[in-house]
């Protein structure tokens, strides 16, 4: 800078460079803030990706930049079946150095999740994360504290609690419509999954795949679970699948879960691979119940799985019959909770699924296996805020 310039001339010089430094930083500031659509990685392209991919691609919030699959064949192919126009990848590695994205979704074998939800944290990004968001409590509860470290959200599935069924089962018991809570059962099996291995391997298992959904809702609606007890077996040594052939089952294919809930109030959850169920995955027409509730005044009964919810029965009456209640699903789907949260992300808002409710029901599992093995009650360590809403 010249030696010999005025104050005046040296004030009015730095005020306009300020003013452009300014200037400069609220343009960047702009270009970041109209991003209108939140970029999105899904990471495993197998089955449950043809219900994840419509539904991203369904919000005008929501673009899908890049596919992943360990056989890239899986991701070409899904690819060119939605016409997402994404780019496609063989790892994670590759994907994160590729396009630039914010939030990934993660739908891969669910042995893969934790350590695939980690680098995804590290590379500074969201995670929206199938069950179970680990393998353990301890190293879901690691990504969780990345995670606020980074400045970062993580979500793990199910999404239960935004059904319109659960929110009337809730209303019904904070308004005291049931009286004083006592028991509850939830019970969700089939014959067991036959396209992948990973179902019967070590860290699969009936209860991350199936009575996850019950443990959510139940601990929901009830609130934490304070103890666990379990029993846990397996039915079948051996299971044939579509990509192993004949494998060894590692994991439990039957299991019940006793959860206190504190305050008297106990929950059971029976899941499994052995039960016939004609309605399998197609739930549409299910007229059975599966979660039941009681009180000393009402008990309700959810029609339908808690993923796919047909109506909740309310029995409150000494002398009306049971009433079938809140049958609009609402537009709900089991396969919403990455766009849901997904769109909480630009519209800055708080959705209601919570992660400290899935590491809690993470945690759950973890315990049911420790009881099971060991004999014993075991106490809980997590909690999440409740009630839910």
């Amino acid at each position: 800078m010249n030696n010999n310039i005025s104050r005046k001339k040296f004030l009015q010089y730095t005020a306009s460079a300020g003013a452009a430094a300014l200037l400069s930083s609220l343009e960047g500031f702009a270009i970041e803030t109209k991003q209108q659509k939140l970029r999105v990685a899904v990471i495993g392209c197998g089955s449950v990706s043809n219900r994840y991919i419509p539904h991203l691609q369904s919000s005008s919030l929501i673009e899908i930049v890049s596919l992943c699959d360990i056989k890239p064949e899986r991701a070409e192919a899904q690819n060119k079946q939605y016409n997402a126009g994404a780019k496609t990848y063989p790892n994670i590695d590759a994907m994160l150095k590729g396009v630039p994205f914010d939030m990934m979704v993660t739908l891969t074998d669910m042995q893969q999740h934790g350590q695939l939800n980690k680098k995804a944290l590290l590379a500074g990004k969201h995670v929206w994360s199938e069950k179970p968001m680990a393998n353990t409590y301890a190293e879901g509860k690691a990504l969780l504290d990345l995670a606020k470290q980074k400045k970062l959200r993580i979500w793990g599935a199910p999404a239960v609690v935004n059904s319109p069924q659960f929110a009337f089962m809730n209303k019904c018991i904070q308004e005291g419509k049931l009286g004083k809570l006592a028991s509850a059962h939830g019970q969700y099996g089939h014959t067991g999954p036959t396209w992948s291995a990973f179902f019967y391997e070590k860290d699969g298992g009936s209860m991350p795949d199936l009575g996850v959904y019950n443990m959510a809702t139940l601990t929901a609606l009830l609130g934490p679970a304070k103890s666990v007890m379990a029993m846990l077996s397996i039915v079948k040594p051996e299971r044939t699948v579509d990509d192993k052939g004949t494998v060894k089952v590692e994991a439990e294919d039957n299991a019940h879960v006793l959860m206190d809930h504190g305050n008297g109030v106990i929950s059971h959850v029976m899941c499994g691979f052995n039960f016939f169920d004609p309605h399998g995955h197609e739930a549409g027409n299910q007229t059975l119940h599966s979660i039941q509730i009681f009180g000393d005044k009402g008990n309700v009964r959810l029609i339908g799985y808690d993923w796919e919810t047909n109506g909740v029965i309310l029995d409150d009456s000494w002398n009306e019959p049971p009433k079938l209640l809140s049958t609009d699903k609402g537009g709900y789907v089991w396969q919403e909770g990455a766009t849901k949260v997904g769109e909480s992300l630009i519209n800055k808002t708080e959705p209601t699924i919570n992660v400290e409710h899935a590491l809690h029901v993470l945690e759950v599992i973890e315990a049911a296996r420790k009881s099971s093995a060991t004999g014993m009650k075991i106490p809980m360590k997590s909690t999440f805020k409740y009630p839910v809403l």
